[in-house]
């Protein structure tokens, strides 16, 4: 047989990496439903299913060994273990996911998958224990009817012999009853299991193992073969073993697609291969018709495009905004020196229009960017599962707002953070159960992960009912680190000490284990926040629990500024961080600890003046000014004033993002243009917030 080619076979690849992360999510959720409802026949089935496909489309990427393994699997998800062995089985698909996910890795790297003995020391313990003999009997025998056969078969073994069907295969429903007067039905029963897993491809079998089968007379079947009735009928004739045989054309519903990729897969590279073999001309036919109408299905539905092809659209639509801007200025220059011309009032209609149409595309690329945030919670309920297993504890997780919309590229950013807040939540946050017993609290443990919209930020929650974070441990904790010295500690708020917890190195833990202690995680959490120009906020009450927030973009293609003018250039300032405007004389102007100070009602406010730092100078000469205007700018709890010489409004801004040799400072977060050419410098609220808690000058921008 020929290889596939190169570019196609990479395109299936990547189409079977995209499909087997999902599969390992639905393993995962089904292992995890499995503990609570070990003898669950739909959850059982749902496991079958994602193992079957994944056994599929791994054959048809040629991962033979990945295939083997799931294939191996597939003997031990039945019923019967489950009844018995409902603890153990769970275990095993858990076990299996994380397997198949090694794998995998391994896969996309190019490298040797690595030994999975574990799980089949796992499998052949299963397979060696199997139900007991009095529950398998019961269960079979229910399930197994008398002559004549009703073939009730389950929703699993149904859209297998569908999907058999639909591969132009044909499939029969065979009933056979044993000799009564057979001794040995165990061995009558593997005999007739040989012959017909000689007639072709065994879908389904009644009962399922010898060991039922020393207790039932009717052995049922569906069969996929290419042979004719009348020899399937002397074959199945078994001499002083059957006494009867019916056979008849397993009858199946009409499906408007498959469901499985595995088939899409081995579809498409069997008409690739048989486009590059030397094969005739009605073979190819044959092998194009096969995969046709399942391409056209899977095409209808969904429509795979790289990332990057979408950043590119993306950009474009932000030079086209930029364009809009450009125009806009134009026409009021246009409108200024010929205020009578005709012309005006149609230039203005095309203006509006094309702003309008400009206005929706950039609705829908960012939609198209747009993902729920369930595509990140889903991981979430494993990671709780096996930290809370890890440290001993009972904790449950309660989901909400998974439909809440953002950027696919900040979600990707937010799964580390939050983690980080998850592990550290089962482990900090959540006390073992008899610490909660005697505090008057359930024994079992809650964290809470919501997300929603707050104008045009996302905030996701993170909350727990544990122990909570006592400030006055914290300031001891910090002295003890050299974090901070007494003097300072004493100064410091409850929520200022709160946010001790970001820094990096400092960690609560009394040990390091596995889980935390190195007093990293939450360091990354505000660095990733950060870069993402969102801030996190911690709020906690001693014995009630703690919540952590995370506010961020819902993109980073465009924000609504405020522009204003300092020293002659201009900045802006997202709007989401502005929380008032005022102007102020110089008298109102106080310094304490070296640092200008301003009182605004019953709040103080440190002031940053821009045109005092090092290496920005004013490029105008600026006449000494009697009044400030003062941008108060806040982030979380937090807030300073931002003396500016004059205030532009407010724009929409493509953000652009710079360099490091044209613009060294983490100060700056961006860029951008207007439309009449004009640079504008973005500030970096985070980063000065920062800047200021650390109590050193704030350095050059430029």
């Amino acid at each position: 047989m020929s290889r596939l080619p190169e570019d196609r076979g990479g395109e299936l690849r990547a189409l079977f990496f995209e499909s087997a992360n999902e599969l390992l999510q639905s393993l995962n959720e089904a292992g995890l439903e499995l503990e609570s409802r070990p003898a669950d026949e739909e959850v059982i089935r749902r496991v079958r299913r994602a193992v079957h496909t994944l056994k599929g489309d791994s054959a048809a990427c040629g991962f033979n060994k990945l295939s083997e393994l799931a294939h191996e699997l597939e003997d031990v998800l039945t019923p019967q273990i489950a009844q018995a062995r409902g603890a153990d089985l769970a275990e095993l698909v858990l076990t299996a996911a994380d397997s198949f996910g090694a794998m995998l890795t391994s896969y996309q790297h190019r490298k040797e998958p690595p030994p999975v003995d574990a799980l089949h020391a796992m499998i052949r313990k299963l397979l060696a224990e199997p139900a007991s003999p009095e529950n398998s009997g019961t269960r079979a025998a229910a399930a197994v009817p008398h002559l004549p056969a009703q073939f009730a078969w389950t929703e699993y073994e149904r859209l297998m012999i569908s999907e058999a069907v639909h591969r132009g295969e044909t499939v029969y429903n065979v009933a056979l009853r044993i000799d009564p007067n057979s001794l040995m039905r165990a061995a009558a029963f593997q005999l007739i299991r040989n012959v017909l897993h000689g007639s072709g491809t065994l879908i389904a079998l009644r009962p399922e193992d010898n060991l039922t089968a020393a207790t039932v007379e009717i052995v049922e079947a569906a069969l996929a073969s290419s042979q004719p009735e009348e020899k399937l009928l002397k074959r199945c004739r078994i001499p002083s073993i059957v006494t009867d045989v019916r056979l008849e054309h397993a009858a199946t519903a009409e499906t408007p697609e498959h469901e499985l990729l595995g088939d899409l897969l081995e579809a498409q590279a069997a008409k690739l291969v048989a486009g590059a073999s030397e094969s005739t001309e009605g073979g190819e036919r044959t092998n194009a018709g096969t995969s046709g109408s399942a391409v056209t299905a899977v095409a209808e539905s969904t429509l795979r495009v790289d990332a990057t092809r979408i950043d590119a659209v993306m950009n474009l639509v932000g030079e086209l905004i930029i364009g809009k801007s450009m125009l806009n200025r134009t026409l009021t220059e246009f409108d200024q020196k010929h205020a009578r011309d005709p012309l005006r009032a149609k230039l203005a209609d095309a203006m509006a229009f094309q702003a309008r149409i400009l206005d929706e595309l950039h609705k829908c690329v960012l939609k198209i960017r747009m993902v729920p945030v369930e595509q990140l919670f889903r991981r979430f309920p494993r990671v709780v599962r096996d930290v809370a297993k890890q440290c001993g504890k009972d904790v449950a997780l309660e989901l909400s707002g998974q439909n809440t919309d953002l950027d696919k590229g900040i979600l990707d950013a937010l799964a580390e953070p939050l983690m980080h807040l998850v592990r550290n939540a089962v482990d900090h946050g959540i006390e073992p159960a008899d610490e909660r017993l005697l505090a008057g609290k359930a024994a079992r443990g809650t964290i809470y992960l919501n997300a929603y919209h707050q104008g045009t930020q996302v905030v996701i929650e993170v909350r727990d009912d544990g122990r909570g974070i006592d400030p006055v441990a914290l300031r001891a904790r910090a002295i003890e680190k050299g974090l901070l010295k007494p003097e300072e500690a004493k100064r410091l708020t409850d929520q200022e000490t709160l946010n001790l917890i970001f820094e990096s190195g400092f960690s609560t833990a009394s040990e390091v284990t596995e889980v935390s202690g190195r007093g990293i995680g939450m360091d990354v959490v505000r660095t990733v926040l950060d870069r993402l120009k969102g801030t996190v906020q911690v709020s906690s009450q001693k014995g009630r629990g703690t919540t952590i927030q995370l506010r961020a973009p819902l993109t980073l293609a465009s924000i609504q500024t405020l522009l204003f003018r300092v020293g002659g250039r201009l900045f802006a300032v997202p709007l989401s961080s502005v929380v008032e405007i005022t102007r102020i004389t110089d008298p109102e102007i106080h310094r304490v600890d070296q640092r200008e100070v301003l009182q605004l009602r019953e709040q103080i406010l440190t002031l940053v003046r821009l045109d005092h730092l090092s290496r920005l100078r004013s490029i105008d000469t600026q006449p000494v000014r009697k009044k400030h205007f003062v941008i108060v700018i806040g982030a979380a709890e937090k807030r300073f004033g931002l003396l500016v010489d004059s205030l532009v409004g407010e724009e929409e801004l493509v953000i652009k993002a710079l360099p490091g040799e044209i613009v060294s400072s983490d100060l700056v977060s961006g860029a951008s243009i207007l439309g009449d050419g004009t640079v504008v410098l973005i500030l970096n609220v985070p980063a000065v917030l920062s800047r200021l808690s650390r109590a050193t000058p704030l350095g050059a921008i430029a």
